[in-house]
């Protein structure tokens, strides 16, 4: 932690100093030499390294902190009303079969202790506290989680209904007629995608009871499946995968055009932010490429400010206009026709989680290569609720 706060004060000093080199060297046409920007770029590039090792570090910490935990957990789950006891598959005679299955193939006792997590489809549902620690590493690996509502289905389609138009109060004449004036009403519809990954390991390294099958198997997929929620909770096109928030049909709504296609001027991300009702301003973050946050790193408002911040606490991030920003690989670059940069409030996106993660043992099929191979598969979806939401920046067509 003592580090952490050490690497903070170094980088918000570094950046000090890149904006004053900055200002020391503008010319009276509000430019800079080339000599002059490589060495800015330089400063900024010591800037963005030292924020990447604070991530580094803070997500060592997070995982300290979750190894140094208790191996076993107490079963907290309300009794089921219909079978009277806890859930089944949060029993540690379900959780044991379990493993054992994954690691080696099982006889009947095993078999018969795993008939309570048994999917129609085939393999078997995720022990519950692993399937914690699986979602988990699914927020670690899935920034736009954290922003959004998850909700949890027991089957496979969720109706939300929406308020498509409110009705509104006028005045009226003494003893006067009372208008109507009805709110309207609409669906939003959140099916269950299925998106799949599988890993092959070593027979030999199944065997070794020193390996953390566990804790490997929640990592990878997690970082998989994660990944691959990611790109679609942003640009999927909702053709077997969750509908992004940049879709043209089902995403946010067009804030402003920026002028040119590979810059951004402040005036246009002030426009953004206040294109945005204020209601979902109170809560809304940017969202952008990394690429991006280097373009707007050089603005300043009308005040001479830089309108980028960053962060001097643990735990909290960078910000423009003093609101929070958040980075992702795949949101779009700033270029030429792209939705480059999205501002607004990511709890009206729902992602619906289809309940149990799902993994399957596959003993035969490279078993001429000494492995055995291991698929997991889940259901979601993912769609914004409410466009008005979130504002998107789009950058001029060349």
């Amino acid at each position: 932690m003592e580090q952490i706060l050490k690497l903070r004060d170094k980088r918000a000093k570094a950046w000090e100093d890149a904006k004053a080199f900055l200002d020391s060297r503008r010319g009276q046409d509000g430019l800079i030499s080339p000599e002059d920007e490589a060495v800015y770029d330089k400063m900024e590039a010591e800037v963005i390294n030292l924020g990447k090792e604070i991530e580094r570090l803070e997500r060592q910490a997070v995982i300290d902190r979750e190894l140094a935990q208790a191996t076993t957990m107490p079963i907290k789950n309300a009794p089921s009303i219909e079978q009277g006891k806890a859930n089944p598959r949060a029993t540690k005679e379900y959780n044991d079969a379990f493993w054992k299955a994954i690691r080696s193939k099982h006889g009947y006792e095993v078999m018969n202790a795993l008939q309570i997590g048994e999917e129609s489809e085939g393999g078997y549902l995720v022990p519950d506290e692993f399937e914690r620690t699986l979602v988990q590493a699914l927020e670690e690996e899935n920034v736009f989680r954290s922003l959004a509502k998850v909700i949890t289905t027991s089957s496979g389609d969720r109706k939300i209904p929406i308020v498509i138009s409110k009705g509104e109060a006028t005045w009226v004449d003494e003893e006067g007629p009372i208008q109507e004036s009805d709110d309207s009403f609409g669906q939003a519809f959140l099916s269950a995608h299925k998106v799949a990954t599988m890993i092959k390991v070593s027979e030999e390294l199944l065997n070794d009871s020193a390996f953390d099958l566990p804790s490997y198997i929640a990592t990878e997929f997690g970082r998989r499946i994660g990944n691959k929620e990611e790109e679609a909770f942003f640009v999927g096109d909702g053709e077997g995968k969750p509908t992004g928030i940049f879709d043209d049909d089902g995403g946010g709504e067009l804030g402003t055009t920026a002028a040119s296609a590979t810059a951004v001027t402040f005036d246009e991300i002030f426009d953004l932010f206040y294109s945005l009702r204020a209601p979902y301003r109170k809560r809304a973050h940017f969202i952008m490429n990394d690429s991006t946050v280097k373009l707007l790193r050089k603005l300043k408002d009308n005040n001479g400010q830089y309108i980028w911040q960053p962060s001097v606490a643990v735990g909290q991030p960078d910000t423009i206009l003093s609101r929070p920003l958040v980075t992702s690989p795949y949101v779009p670059e700033a270029k030429a026709g792209e939705k480059a940069i999205a501002f607004g409030d990511f709890g009206y996106y729902w992602i619906a989680d289809r309940q149990g993660r799902n993994f399957k043992r596959l003993n035969e099929l490279y078993a001429v290569t000494g492995q055995v191979g291991f698929i997991a598969t889940q259901r979601v979806d993912g769609k914004l609720i409410l466009p008005e939401s979130i504002k998107y920046l789009q950058m001029k067509a060349s």
